[in-house]
């Protein structure tokens, strides 16, 4: 059994540096240095967001607020590296917009109305569509990945 434990260890630990974004998608513990953010609620058409998460800092801040039901955080290669810029547009079931945001993130908070959501995501001109459904409940968490190299080449 002793071994079992030894050999699982390290298993895990290259689990976490493997998938880093998963590592991220937990709410970190620990103090937020509020000095070094910059980021502030905002609304757009009655819809309450944030948008940001550069440094730990403003990434722990945004994790760490409750009260918007739909968690986005874009990430891009192999090492899930958390990517700045991208830009959403979310659409009702009826194909009308009802929220856009241009070079966001990477992490982006939204409080939707409850319903099924169209989320479209463009980066260098890579589409990710991603279907949603929010309620009141727990937030819905959406992790929007681009393999490409092109980060490297911005």
């Amino acid at each position: 059994m002793k071994y079992i434990h030894s050999f699982m260890l390290p298993i895990a630990a290259v689990g976490v540096l493997m998938f880093p974004a998963m590592a991220h998608s937990a709410t970190p513990a620990g103090p937020v240095d509020t000095a070094g953010v910059q980021i502030q609620q905002e609304q757009q058409n009655g819809i309450s967001y944030l948008s940001g998460g550069i440094g730990l800092d403003e990434s722990r801040y945004i994790q760490q607020t409750h009260g918007y039901n739909l968690h986005m955080s874009f990430s891009v290669g192999q090492a899930n590296e958390y990517l700045p810029d991208a830009n959403v547009v979310i659409q009702s079931p009826q194909g009308h917009t009802v929220f856009t945001l241009d070079q966001a993130g990477p992490l982006v908070y939204v409080q939707l109305p409850a319903g099924k959501y169209t989320v479209v995501t463009t980066r260098n001109g890579e589409v990710r569509r991603s279907t949603v459904e929010v309620g009141n409940g727990h937030a819905h968490e959406l992790n929007i990945h681009w393999s490409n190299a092109q980060y490297a080449s911005d």
